[in-house]
């Protein structure tokens, strides 16, 4: 019996990725792009996990500009089906960079979402606790529990892959903006933590990353679900 593919990950820039996917193809985009800010907390120190290089990138991923958010937007907008949502992970400098470059893009802003990382991280003037979500619309598109609070705890991943998420929270994204058997889309994947939420979900998933050394994490994390359980009973 042929065992129908969950997942397609596929290494290289992200905005590439987008540019190579069919108008339309994608009913969810939830990601965590490597944001410019965190260089700047990296100067300071209160990013030690990214300290491998003095450079402007490091071991772990390269930076994502700011000033290529335009474009990356415009992807995102053109690949996703009409009446769909984008949840994009960032802290509060960036947020207040990429809302109105998605908004130009067709993006309506719905609202920020708090990731509370129910542990205090790194800081120099308050002790960071908490992250944003922001939620995106293009058209229309209830979610599928307008009772859940706009705050999701979970805590954070420690000695994980750098700035990996909680699966438990994109589970929560995924679960409230799309239907099984629907394509979720991750184009800054990292180590799959949103891939892993997708399969849970039953939905099919396609990821890219410019690390390779992401690529083969989230190949090998991934590959644990395979074969799908639902199709050969083994699982």
């Amino acid at each position: 019996m042929d065992v129908k593919p969950l997942f397609f990950l596929t290494p290289g820039d992200a905005v590439d990725f987008l540019r190579s996917t069919p108008d339309e193809f994608i009913d969810l985009i939830v990601t965590d792009p490597p944001y410019e800010s965190l260089e700047k907390h990296r100067k300071v120190g209160t990013t030690t996990r990214l300290k491998h290089s003095a450079g402007s990138s490091n071991d772990w991923f390269q930076i994502f500009p700011n000033v290529r958010f335009p474009e990356l937007f415009y992807q995102c907008y053109r690949v996703l089906r009409p009446n769909s949502h984008m949840y994009m992970f960032c802290d509060q400098e960036t947020m207040f960079v990429a809302k109105p470059m998605a908004e130009a893009a067709g993006f309506t802003f719905r609202s920020p979402l708090v990731w509370d990382k129910a542990a205090i991280g790194m800081g120099y003037h308050y002790r960071a606790r908490y992250e944003f979500i922001l939620l995106l619309e293009k058209g229309e598109r209830l979610t599928k529990n307008p009772d859940l609070s706009d705050i999701i705890k979970c805590k954070r991943i420690v000695h994980g892959y750098p700035t990996e998420k909680p699966s438990a929270v994109s589970r929560v994204l995924i679960e409230q903006s799309s239907d099984p058997g629907n394509v979720v889309c991750d184009p800054f994947m990292g180590s799959g933590s949103v891939g892993v939420a997708a399969l849970e979900c039953g939905r099919t998933f396609r990821g890219c990353d410019l690390s390779q050394t992401a690529y083969e994490a989230a190949q090998k994390r991934l590959m644990a679900w395979w074969p799908p359980p639902d199709q050969t009973g083994s699982k």
